[in-house]
């Protein structure tokens, strides 16, 4: 089939390349430049981390993310260039005042693995010291997972440029669409605009298809790069805090990133003053290292989110909407991706394992509504 995909964030890349290896032909359309730009896509973490999730997620995010965590290491194989993929685990922690907190994150998490062995386990002190020496002595207990990982996106979405262009991939970057529609995509040009018809299109734009999804709102999301020579943690870390859950992702070159912000916030200018002294004072509680540190950048930026905060791929013929995939963009990709493959092998004979993630013709945007706040 002739595709046409709107978007070329991860989620459209991660499409774009399942369709290759099925044997399409692609094209993608993307407003941005092709290794640069301001989707959330550039501007994220790259955790794989869908057991430290589980607290606060909905299941079908839970099995999106398990999903796609076993296809992560293939797809980073398939690719065969250099992207960091880190595959340490997690530690949660928690300051001696949020230890209710704590308590309470284990054991939604160890119902929610089902106590599963090897899935989770609860660390004491000297276990701590064994993993990450550096954390001791002000951590008594910790939550492990030892499968998650995390990878480096600003390897990662170059990487998948040059394996799609390498494939033949047609792509028009710096092109802005207009609407996507069954088997047309409209953009904008100089004159006006033009349209490209497919077989089938794919919208992942996230809330650049507000004006056809006007349910889609922005969350408004802020991270921190710091370089700390005098940190050295090589798992990926989770604080316990009164706002939201505090990570550390560890970078190369003694690279740190901060985050866990998560803001009802359309506004996508730069941090504010509250959540930078919130994650620089967490990231300090963490390690006195981080008082030396040197702030490198920061980021802000807005995820696409529906009522519900939870993915949907809304088909009708010859068009399936890719979006809602909130701050989970990495963590569930390559599973709806490979969703995606399916529905359009399979079209109307597909039945989704996934709960609630497929959404077949709506008649209105009110129905999708409907649908994401009733599943």
């Amino acid at each position: 089939m002739q595709i046409g995909i709107c978007g070329a964030g991860i989620i459209g890349r991660l499409t774009a390349w399942q369709l290759l290896q099925d044997g399409h032909q692609v094209t993608l359309f993307d407003k941005d430049p092709i290794d640069s730009g301001k989707a959330a896509s550039y501007s994220a973490a790259g955790m794989l981390s869908p057991y430290s999730e589980a607290e606060a997620t909905e299941p079908l995010v839970f099995k999106l993310g398990v999903a796609s965590l076993v296809l992560w290491s293939s797809l980073i194989k398939e690719l065969k260039a250099e992207v960091h993929y880190h595959s340490g685990g997690t530690l949660v922690v928690a300051h001696s005042q949020d230890r209710g907190d704590f308590t309470r994150f284990a054991n939604i998490v160890r119902q929610r693995l089902d106590a599963k062995a090897g899935d989770f386990s609860l660390l004491e002190q000297q276990q701590i010291a064994e993993l990450e020496p550096e954390l001791t002595p002000q951590f008594q207990q910790a939550v492990y997972m030892p499968h998650e990982a995390w990878l480096c996106c600003c390897c990662l979405m170059p990487a998948l440029a040059d394996a799609l262009r390498a494939n033949k991939v047609r792509w028009y970057s710096g092109t802005e669409v207009l609407e996507a529609k069954p088997g047309e995509v409209i953009v904008k040009t100089r004159s006006g605009k033009r349209s490209h018809n497919f077989d089938y299109v794919i919208d992942c734009r996230g809330l650049g298809a507000k004006q056809q999804l006007p349910e889609l709102r922005g969350v408004r999301g802020e991270l921190l790069w710091l370089r700390a020579p005098d940190v050295k943690i090589n798992r990926l870390i989770r604080l316990m805090h009164p706002r939201y859950r505090l990570y550390i992702v560890p970078r190369r070159d003694d690279l740190y990133l901060i985050g866990a912000t998560q803001i009802e916030s359309e506004d996508g200018s730069e941090i504010t003053v509250r959540s930078t002294l919130e994650l620089l004072s967490a990231a300090y509680s963490i390690h006195p290292g981080f008082a030396e540190a040197r702030i490198v950048k920061t980021e802000v930026n807005l995820r696409p989110a529906l009522a519900d905060n939870q993915p949907r791929i809304i088909h009708q013929p010859g068009l399936l909407q890719v979006n809602g995939l909130f701050r989970h963009g990495y963590l569930m990709s390559p599973a709806i991706a490979k969703e995606v493959a399916a529905i359009i092998a399979q079209g109307d004979r597909y039945q989704s394992p996934f709960q609630g993630l497929f959404v077949k013709q709506p008649e209105t945007n009110k129905a999708i509504l409907e649908s994401a706040t009733h599943d």
